[in-house]
């Protein structure tokens, strides 16, 4: 899995939004099938951004899997962001992170962060939160994964959705391979699919 090393223009801060989890249906149709080849009928992208280093051999073909599955439905990729060049406290790190990750950003972007303290989602709510997204306006879903200290402030009122993955403490490349995983277990309960099973 290639991931590139991710510079952008500087956007302005969005309006954080309080948003209920939408139910999932028994049938969705924004997304078809033909001959087994997926059509992207929705404008909607989807990535994944990580604060960090590339992606390490024992869960590199995972991630580069899952990621390939998630593009039969959106298109999708990964994206690093490079962490602080300068060491300091915990403070200065996620500073020093939060200038290239806002600059990363786009005013149009949809952030979902990664953050412990976020609220959690059944495979069920993500699934209804991702077809959510999609047949709303939103054209880019970005997935976003902190630093080692976590985020700043300024990037958690950035985000549109702070989404806590588990109460349990993973290493972020472990946490590449079950957020790629995840989504696209949601894509498949959206396509009513045999992936899931409930």
């Amino acid at each position: 899995l290639k991931i590139a090393a991710f510079r952008g223009n500087k956007a302005s801060p969005a309006s954080k939004e309080i948003n209920e989890v939408p139910k999932i249906r028994k049938k969705h149709h924004y997304i078809n099938t033909t001959s087994s080849k997926y059509l992207h009928l929705s404008p909607m992208r989807i990535s994944f951004y990580s604060v960090g280093k590339a992606n390490e051999a024992y869960v590199n073909a995972g991630i580069s899997e899952f990621t390939t599955r998630v593009n039969r439905y959106f298109p999708c990729g990964w994206k690093l962001i490079s962490p602080a060049k300068h060491p300091g406290t915990p403070q200065e790190v996620m500073k020093q992170e939060a200038v290239t990750i806002l600059d990363v950003l786009q005013k149009e972007d949809y952030v979902v962060l990664l953050d412990e303290r976020g609220k959690s989602f059944s495979s069920l709510e993500l699934a209804a939160f991702i077809q959510a997204r999609a047949n709303s306006s939103c054209r880019h879903l970005v997935f976003l994964i902190g630093g080692a200290f976590g985020v700043e402030e300024s990037v958690k009122a950035r985000a549109q959705w702070i989404w806590s993955l588990s109460s349990l403490v993973f290493p972020h490349q472990l946490v590449r391979l079950i957020l790629s995983e995840q989504v696209y277990r949601a894509c498949s309960i959206i396509n009513n699919e045999k992936y899931h099973h409930s």
